[in-house]
Formats: structure tokens, sequence, C-alpha cells
């Protein structure tokens, strides 16, 4: 599969610093094509509803568009991936302090009003648990298969892409593949491997992309 020099200039530069750019637009849709469900599952995942999590990804991506200008990465400080996590994390935070009250009923006594606030605040999901991380980790490795599946499935003639989607995902014999496509069981293999290995390089060119 032959890669368009256009699409070879942009990896040559990571998409973090094609974002301190806010002109750049497709890199911008880019990021948040590939990223948007990932904010979005996680944050259903610590407990939001889907419209407060609708809510958590339109406030991290404002947030991150904020802070990419002039955005220095360092990897000895640590990855974009965990400093994603942690900005989603305090726009999730955000979400359940809102669940409080907002301002102190008349009828509610300040020991009353202080009380429902702590109770809240004690409530809210311990955001440094293990299972947390354990929970990004997943859904980061979910989402950069999903777009490179994506994008692979786009520039790979249909057929292609279906044969591996039987196989792979459907789990079909691969004598039940052959004879629905009229092509021999070795060409299904050949096929299945073709397709696994250009995910596999797609994975590689976003993760990169975002070290």
């Amino acid at each position: 599969m032959q890669i368009p020099e256009d699409e070879l200039i942009r990896t040559r530069t990571t998409l973090i610093n094609r974002l301190q750019n806010w002109q750049d637009q497709a890199s911008w849709q880019e990021f948040f094509d590939v990223y948007w469900k990932l904010i979005y599952v996680y944050a259903v995942k610590s407990g939001l509803t889907g419209t407060e999590a609708q809510d958590v990804v339109q406030e991290t991506m404002f947030s991150v568009a904020k802070h990419m200008p002039n955005f220095k990465y360092d990897r000895k400080i640590g990855s974009f991936k965990t400093w994603l996590m942690n900005m989603t994390r305090w726009r999730i935070t955000d979400q359940f302090r809102k669940r409080g009250p907002v301002c102190q009923s008349r009828s509610q006594s300040d020991d009353e009003f202080n009380s429902t606030n702590a109770e809240m605040l004690e409530n809210l999901p311990d955001m440094a648990i293990p299972d947390m991380d354990t929970l990004w980790d997943t859904e980061w490795k979910i989402t950069l298969l999903e777009a490179a599946m994506g994008k692979v499935k786009r520039s790979l003639a249909p057929e292609h892409f279906q044969v591996f989607d039987l196989y792979v995902n459907k789990e079909w014999a691969p004598d039940r593949i052959a004879k629905a496509f009229g092509i021999a069981v070795d060409q299904v293999y050949v096929r299945k491997n073709r397709v696994s290995k250009a995910i596999k390089e797609e994975v590689e060119k976003l993760q990169n992309a975002m070290a």
C-alpha cells in the first residue's frame, strides 16, 4: 500500500506540534475525530451521564486548544497520553461538582448546606486509583485501533477489507470466505495478513504522532 507524499510530509512532524497552530484545522479535526470517543467513554465509565460526558469532551477539547500554543512536550516529564488523561479527569471532576447544590436554599441551614457539600465531595470518584489508569490505557488502545482500522478501510478496496473483517471479526472459516468472494483459500490468508499489517503500521503511526 503506497502512502501519498503529502501524508508522508504530515507524519514527519508530530500531531502535537501541528496542534500548536490554531489555523491548522485539518490537524485539529484529526485530533477530535480520533480522541473524542476516548474522552467520552472514559467519562461515562467514570460514572457520568451521556450528556455530562459530552460536556467533558467539549471542555477537554477547549482546554487542550487553550494550552497547546504554549505547550512544551518533554518525554522526561511525562507522555502526552498521561497529560490528556489528567485534563480529562479534571473536567470529569468538574461535572461531579456541578451535581451539588449551586446555591443555598433559604430553608436550609448553613450546617445542612455544608453537610450536603461534604457528602457530594466524598462521592467524587477517586481519580488516583489504579483502575482509572488501567481504564484509560485500555480505552486509549481501543481508540488507536479503531482509528487505524477506519483509516485502512478507507484506503483499501472494499472487498479486501471485507475479507479481513469476516475472517477476524465475524470469525468465518477461510473456505467459506473464499467461496463467498470466488477466490482461492490462500488469497483469504494473503488479504487478511496485508490488512493486519496495514492496521498495525497505522496504529504505530498514530502512537508516534502523539509522541
